[in-house]
């Protein structure tokens, strides 16, 4: 396993995180066994995987997470998250408390706004959160979700550590402002769906195998079920460049999953990817990732394969809205 400092902190993680959120069994991701999940926090920190993302928003994770790393607190950094009117002052600290309990646990490593809310004033928010951060039970602040306007009002009034992006081959939006933003002000950004939900593992032949609850970002058509937004996606571009991903992978002869991962942790800024596992044997997988490197020349390749898909997914970060909830 590699390892990286969390922003400007001493915080160390290692590159390549665990996300939390099928452990809550919610809607998207379908039933998930508390033994499996447990197992697989077991089986990461036995790898060497450090880094643990939830957020209070995902169901029964930080409640599943808290028992999976009972008795080895001290070998894990916590990453959760708080959102919603759960980010008016005076209710942060009772999001902190309830997390904290669900966790079992004194402190969060890495606290950070799920989304951004226009309906309370962030340095509202955000002195909240450094009152935590002096009480000690938080060691640091981050966001996820946050664009160019969000994140620079943020940063006329404070400081962060991270933003969480969706950032894949197949949804590299993070590109056209947000990531020049967090290289310039020593901002990590942590990858979340960097497979993109399992799309670029080459497991779908087509949009119409996805499954109904993956299926509903703005990368596939607004006719497909459970679809919120209005656009009409990038199939046609998107399994055209997995074709030219596939390709570009059995040259190599490496798995496409283990490119794709390869390629977002070689991306400027990029500090952790969030990947998910629902058994220890999803999490073997994905080890030998963090020992591979690719060349400028296939990175470019890779780059040049995704082109079309990502002009046509356009500025919106959001991978499920039309009407961004960024700005």
């Amino acid at each position: 396993m590699k390892y990286t400092k969390l922003g400007k902190t001493d915080i160390n993680v290692s590159v390549m995180a665990l996300g939390c959120w099928p452990f809550g069994g919610v809607e998207t991701w379908g039933n998930q066994n508390d033994a499996d999940s447990i197992e697989t926090v077991h089986a990461a920190l036995d790898s060497g995987i450090t880094f643990f993302d939830t957020a209070a928003g995902y169901g029964r994770s930080e409640e599943v997470l808290g028992r999976a790393l009972k008795g080895r607190r001290d070998e894990a950094v916590i990453a959760t998250k708080l959102g919603g009117f759960q980010l008016v002052g005076d209710n942060v600290v009772g999001a902190c408390e309830q997390s904290l309990q669900k966790l079992q646990t004194d402190w969060i490593d890495l606290y950070q706004i799920h989304w951004p809310n226009w309906k309370v004033p962030i340095d509202e928010t955000m002195d909240a959160l450094e009152r935590l951060k002096e009480q000690g039970k938080v060691r640091a602040i981050g966001v996820c979700n946050f664009a160019r306007k969000d994140l620079t009002d943020l940063l006329a009034i404070g400081h962060i550590e991270t933003n969480q992006w969706s950032f894949s081959l197949m949804w590299r939006c993070v590109e056209r402002e947000v990531q020049p933003i967090c290289l310039e002000n020593g901002i990590g950004i942590i990858c979340y769906s960097p497979l993109y939900q399992g799309l670029l593992t080459g497991r779908y032949a087509s949009a119409d195998e996805v499954p109904d609850g993956l299926s509903r970002t703005r990368l596939y058509s607004s006719e497909q079920p459970n679809a919120e937004h209005s656009d009409t996606g990038a199939e046609e571009e998107a399994f055209a460049a997995l074709d030219e991903i596939h390709g570009i992978a059995e040259r190599l002869g490496e798995p496409m999953a283990n490119m794709s991962l390869a390629w977002a942790r070689q991306q400027p800024g990029v500090t952790a990817m969030l990947v998910g596992a629902r058994n220890p044997d999803e999490l073997k997988r994905n080890l030998p990732t963090v020992d591979l490197v690719l060349s400028k020349e296939v990175i470019q390749e890779l780059n040049d394969a995704t082109e079309d898909v990502k002009a046509k997914i356009g500025a919106n970060g959001d991978m499920w809205f039309s009407e961004s909830r960024m700005r």
